[in-house]
C-alpha cells in the first residue's frame, strides 16, 4: 500500500455539504464537498470495512435480529445503503427461535438462557476479500466462531462453518499474508487476551490451538476487536482499549505477526466523543487513509464515525493530530475521500409500501420468525403478521424492526384491524428493555387504543373504524412521543406522555417495531369453536419514515 502523507483540515462549522458537479462561479475556484459525523446516525456497532476496486463495503454486528449481519455498500465511504445480510436466519442454537412465552423480566435478567438470545447472535464481524471471494467471520458468545463466503457481497452467503465452536470468544478477524498462509486472531469475552491462530487458506479450519500474542492488562485494559492489516513490510493490529463507553483506540504493530508486538493509543476521547473506537480501517486508491469506528449514543446504539488517517513514523495517526502529534482527537467532518467516486445521495433504505414479494432490506425480526405466521402474498400489498401468545411484547415472536436513525426520526405506519382477536395486541414499538409502544388493544370483543411502558397498558380511547394510523415521533432528546389518527386523514391526537426510549438493550440502541400478540398472562389464550387458540391477525398497510415537522 502506498504510504498516505495525506492530512484533511476540517472546515468551519458553518460550511454547507456540497454536491459534487455543482457549476462553480466563473473564475472561482470549485467547492470542496464537505462531510458531517456520524455518517451514520444510526446503530452499525463493531463496523469493520474493506475497499474491492472502487466500491466499499460494511459490515456491522447484528445480535440476536435476523436476518443477521447486514451488508451495506458506498462509493464514497460517506453515503451507504443496505445491499444484503449474511444470515438467512440464525441457526446456530434452538432458543434463536424463541420458545415462549416469556415475561418482561425473562428477557432482562436471562436473556441468553435456554429460551432466549437476546444480546447473543451476532458479535463482532470482520469483512475481507481473497483471492475473487468475499469471507465474513464472526462470533457468538454462546456458541463459538463462525465463517461464511460468498463471490457477491449481496449474497447468497455459504452457509456458516464452525472454526472454533465453543462458548467465550469473540471480534475474530483473517488475514491471508504475502507467502500465502493464512492466520485468525479474536479476542475472548471479558476483551482479551488476543489470540492468533494459523488457519487453512481456504479459511475454514485452524491448525492449532492457538498462541497468546498480547495481553496487557495495564496498559492495554479491556483489548477486544482486533483488526489485523499488514503495510510496508510491519503487521498492524487495530483494537479498542477501556470499554465501549469510555475507551480510545489502540493500534499494535510488529515486524513478525506473532510478535512481540509495540502499541499505541493514536484516537482518544475528545470532542464529544467519550469512546471513539473499535471499527476498520480502509484506504482509497489514491492512498488516503480512512477509519471508520462507532461511538456509543444511548437510545441510537452505536453510530458509525469516518476519521481520516496520516501516518507518521510508520504509525497511523486517527482523526485531527494532538499534543505531540502521536495520536488523534476525532473530527466532526471535513473533505469527502478522495475515491474518485461522483457525488452519491444513497441513503439507508426505512420505508416500506409492502408493494414487493419481499420484505425489504431495512428490516429484521427480534429473533428467527415464525414464517407460518407473517405473509406479504396473503393479502398483496400488506403485510400480515399473525398473533402468538405471549406475557409481554418483549417475549413476542415476529416482531419486525429496522434500524432507527438519529437525531430525530418521524415513523407513521397504518393498520387494519378487521383481523384482530380476543386479548390482541398490535401497533408500533421503539424495541428495546422496557419497550414503549403504541397500539390497539382488543378485550371484551371491543378495540381501544392504548400506550405502554414497561409492560404497563393505558387506554387511550375506544376505537370504532376498520384502520388506525399510529406515529412515533423520535426526539433528539431520545424520547418519543406517540401520536394517533383514526385513518389516514385523521387529524393526529397524542397517545400518552413523551416516553424515554430504551437506552440501551442488549447491546442494541432502540428500534421501530412493528409488532402484534395475543396476552397470555391473564390465563389460557381463548379457544375458538373449532378447537385450538385463536389466531388473530393484523395488516400492516404501510411504513413511512421522515423527518419530524418543524
Amino acid at each position: 500500500m502506498p504510504k498516505n502523507t495525506h492530512r484533511l483540515t476540517l472546515l468551519a462549522a458553518a460550511v454547507l455539504v456540497l454536491g459534487a458537479g455543482l457549476p462553480a462561479a466563473q473564475g472561482a475556484e470549485p467547492a470542496v464537498r464537505t462531510y458531517r459525523n456520524p455518517i451514520l446516525y444510526a446503530d452499525y456497532s463493531d463496523p469493520d470495512v474493506i475497499r474491492v476496486g472502487g466500491d466499499y463495503y460494511l459490515v456491522a454486528s447484528s445480535f440476536h435480529f435476523s436476518p443477521g449481519i447486514p451488508v451495506l455498500h458506498s462509493k464514497d465511504l460517506v453515503n451507504w445503503r443496505i445491499l444484503g445480510h449474511v444470515l438467512p436466519r440464525l441457526p446456530f442454537h434452538p432458543a434463536y427461535d424463541m420458545p415462549g412465552p416469556y415475561t418482561l423480566t425473562d428477557a432482562v435478567s436471562k436473556p441468553v438462557g435456554s429460551g432466549l438470545r437476546y444480546a447473543g447472535g451476532v458479535w463482532a464481524p470482520s469483512l475481507r476479500h481473497h483471492d475473487g471471494a468475499f469471507f465474513v467471520y464472526w462470533a457468538t458468545p454462546d456458541e463459538g466462531i463462525f465463517m461464511s463466503t460468498a463471490t457477491d457481497p449481496a449474497g447468497p452467503w455459504s452457509a456458516p462453518v464452525a472454526v472454533l465452536p465453543g462458548p467465550g470468544y469473540e471480534d475474530p478477524c483473517p488475514f491471508w499474508d504475502d507467502d500465502g498462509k493464512a492466520w485468525l486472531v479474536h479476542s475472548k469475552v471479558g476483551a482479551g487476551p488476543l489470540v492468533l491462530h494459523a488457519m487453512s487458506v481456504d479459511g475454514k479450519r485452524l491448525l492449532d490451538a492457538g498462541k497468546t500474542i498480547v495481553e496487557d492488562k495495564v496498559q492495554l485494559p479491556v483489548l477486544e476487536g482486533p483488526k489485523l492489516y499488514k503495510r510496508d513490510g510491519w503487521y498492524y493490529i487495530f483494537a479498542p482499549v477501556g470499554g465501549v463507553g469510555t475507551g480510545p483506540q489502540a493500534v499494535l504493530r510488529a515486524k513478525r505477526i506473532e510478535g512481540p508486538y509495540e502499541h499505541r493509543r493514536v484516537l482518544l476521547p475528545g470532542n464529544g466523543l467519550e469512546g471513539p473506537h473499535q471499527g476498520g480501517y480502509v484506504e482509497t486508491p489514491s492512498g488516503q487513509g480512512w477509519f471508520i469506528h462507532f461511538n456509543s449514543s444511548g437510545a441510537f446504539g452505536r453510530i458509525a464515525h469516518l476519521q481520516p488517517v496520516s501516518w507518521r513514523d510508520g504509525w497511523p495517526v486517527i482523526g485531527t493530530p494532538a499534543g505531540d502529534g502521536s495520536a488523534g482527537l476525532p473530527v466532526s467532518g471535513g473533505a469527502y475521500p478522495d475515491t474518485g467516486a461522483a457525488f452519491s445521495d444513497v441513503r439507508l433504505q426505512d420505508s416500506d409500501e409492502f408493494s414487493s414479494d419481499r420484505l425489504g432490506l431495512q428490516w429484521s425480526w427480534n429473533h428467527n420468525p415464525d414464517d407460518a405466521r407473517w405473509s406479504l402474498s396473503r393479502r398483496p400489498g400488506y403485510l400480515r403478521i399473525e398473533a402468538g401468545p405471549a406475557r409481554q411484547l418483549v417475549g413476542a415472536r415476529n416482531v419486525l424492526t429496522q434500524v432507527l436513525q438519529g437525531p430525530s426520526s418521524e415513523i407513521t405506519a397504518r393498520f387494519e384491524l378487521a383481523g384482530l382477536g380476543e386479548r390482541q395486541r398490535a401497533g408500533l414499538a421503539l424495541f428495546g428493555v422496557k419497550v414503549p409502544w403504541v397500539g390497539v388493544v382488543r378485550e371484551g370483543g371491543a378495540s381501544y387504543l392504548a400506550w405502554s411502558e414497561a409492560g404497563v397498558e393505558t387506554r387511550v380511547a375506544p376505537l370504532e373504524g376498520k384502520a388506525v394510523v399510529l406515529r412515533a415521533s423520535v426526539r433528539a432528546d431520545q424520547t418519543v412521543q406517540f401520536s394517533y389518527a383514526p385513518d389516514a386523514a385523521g387529524p393526529f391526537r397524542e397517545a400518552g406522555p413523551a416516553l424515554p426510549l430504551a437506552r440501551f438493550s442488549w447491546w442494541k440502541g432502540s428500534r421501530p417495531a412493528l409488532f402484534t400478540f395475543i396476552r397470555s398472562d391473564a390465563g389460557p389464550v381463548p379457544a375458538q369453536a373449532g378447537g385450538g387458540p385463536v389466531q388473530g391477525y393484523v395488516d400492516v398497510d404501510w411504513v413511512r419514515v421522515g423527518k419530524p415537522a418543524g
